[in-house]
C-alpha cells in the first residue's frame, strides 16, 4: 500500500552555483556542486542535470547530462558541471539521486530562470565559497 511507503527526506546535501575563473575561456565561468554537508557518505550518486524553459517566446530544452559519482564523503563538494552562460536564462534542473545508510534518496534541485547571478550569492557550505545555493 502507498502508505507503507517511506520516503526518507534529503537533509544536508544541496547543489550550488559558482563563479570560478576559467583559464579555458579566460573568464569567470559558473559551475554546479553537489553539497554533501551531512556526517555520512553519499553512495553511489547519480546527478540528472537540464534546463528548460522559454527565450523570447519560444520553448527551450537542452540535453539531459548524467554524472555519476561512486562516492561523495561527508562533508565534501564535487564539481557537477560547468553551466553555460547561455542557459541561465532557463530554469536549471538537478536531480540527485543517492543511498546513505542502505536507503535510497532523492530530490529535484532547481535553479529558477534567472536566478543564477552576483546578485543572489551566499557563503556556500563545505566550500566556503561565494554562490548561488539551493537547498
Amino acid at each position: 500500500m502507498k502508505k507503507d511507503i517511506i520516503i526518507p527526506e534529503v537533509k544536508d546535501v544541496y547543489v550550488a552555483a559558482v563563479q570560478e575563473w576559467n583559464d579555458d575561456f579566460m573568464e569567470k565561468t559558473w559551475y554546479a556542486y553537489l553539497i554533501n554537508d551531512s556526517a555520512d557518505k553519499l553512495e553511489t550518486v547519480i546527478v540528472v542535470s537540464n534546463a528548460y524553459g522559454q527565450i523570447d517566446g519560444e520553448d527551450r530544452k537542452t540535453s539531459m547530462l548524467r554524472h555519476a559519482f561512486v562516492e561523495v564523503p561527508a562533508d565534501t563538494a564535487v564539481k557537477i558541471e560547468m553551466i553555460e552562460e547561455s542557459v541561465l536564462q532557463l530554469n536549471n534542473s538537478f536531480m540527485v539521486t543517492f543511498f546513505k545508510d542502505n536507503k535510497l534518496y532523492d530530490k529535484n534541485f532547481v535553479f529558477d530562470a534567472n536566478s543564477i547571478n552576483e546578485n543572489n550569492v551566499t557563503e556556500v557550505p563545505v566550500i566556503f565559497k561565494d554562490g548561488v545555493l539551493i537547498k
